[in-house]
């Protein structure tokens, strides 16, 4: 059972307005169409329903003004036959419910609504998180562990892109054209500075979180997951993996299968272990 808040100009029991209402479990309120009247409401209803049949200029405009102020809960806009070619999404509402529509119908409404506002409460949008940070689109901020990163536009450009690509490796030269710009005239040992800012500021604990694959770009390393099976993600210490078309020890990169070199077969004759020994050391980090 929810509670449901239904705002309406008419002198009529919500039974009279939408009939269907008196046939389902919710605890329904009756109130004058006006945007305090949701602040005031207590409880807070978990759902809102705006009379519109009759006068759709003054629906809107309190639909308006709940948009403003009214948070995550969900609007549902009752309109009649002929409200239904005015209705559109410039509204804002979540939805829209012809008075006469029947019980089964309303209750799906009504459940969808206050779904989709829960998911919306639990998920904020414009957010990218990895770990402990916290990057918001929508503010231009980022945080580490609670605290706000203090980055110029470019560093948060720079972070937010990586960020929106994890485990992809890209070029100094693509990261300028994507976070700086196509008639941006610099040379790519810009992207070298921000990225060692970048790291400063995201703190020693943290600074892997863009990871360096030699003799191509960076990339953003996920956080690791605490159960995790613990199989290294090919990064060097350092946040650093080479590529350069040898292996280098025991690193990978992403994308690219290097099969296991087949053990040394077994020698018969007479040679002596050092001999018989042969196998090449793996070259180390060029």
């Amino acid at each position: 059972m929810s509670n449901v808040l239904l705002l309406t100009s008419a002198r009529e029991s919500s039974a009279d307005i939408v009939p269907s209402l008196s046939l389902l479990p919710h605890a329904v309120r009756v109130a004058p169409v006006a945007a305090e009247q949701v602040t005031a409401s207590k409880p807070m209803p978990d759902a809102v329903l705006i009379d519109a049949r009759r006068d759709l200029v003054h629906a809107r405009r309190v639909l308006r003004a709940l948009r403003s102020g009214a948070g995550h809960i969900p609007v549902i806009v009752i309109v009649s036959d002929g409200g239904w070619a005015a209705s559109s999404t410039d509204w804002g509402a979540e939805d829209f419910l012809l008075h006469t529509a029947g019980p089964g119908e309303v209750e799906a409404r009504i459940r969808l609504a206050i779904g989709r506002a829960a998911q919306a409460v639990e998920q904020p949008p414009n957010e990218i998180r990895s770990g402990e940070l916290v990057v918001n689109e929508a503010t231009y901020s980022a945080r580490m562990n609670g605290r706000t990163l203090d980055l110029t536009f470019k560093e948060f450009e720079l972070l937010k892109f990586l960020a929106q690509h994890p485990g992809r490796v890209f070029t100094r030269a693509q990261l300028l054209q994507e976070v700086w710009g196509y008639d941006y005239f610099g040379g790519t040992r810009t992207v070298d500075v921000h990225v060692r800012r970048l790291r400063a500021k995201l703190g020693a604990d943290n600074e892997e979180l863009i990871g360096t694959v030699r003799n191509v770009g960076y990339r953003f390393v996920p956080a690791k997951s605490t159960t995790g099976s613990g199989d290294p993600s090919g990064d060097l210490p350092g946040g650093e993996a080479s590529f350069d078309g040898s292996l280098a020890g025991s690193a990978s990169y992403p994308g690219l299968a290097v099969a296991a070199a087949p053990a040394p077969r077994a020698r018969t004759d007479s040679v002596s272990p050092v001999a018989a020994d042969h196998t090449p050391a793996a070259h180390g980090d060029w």
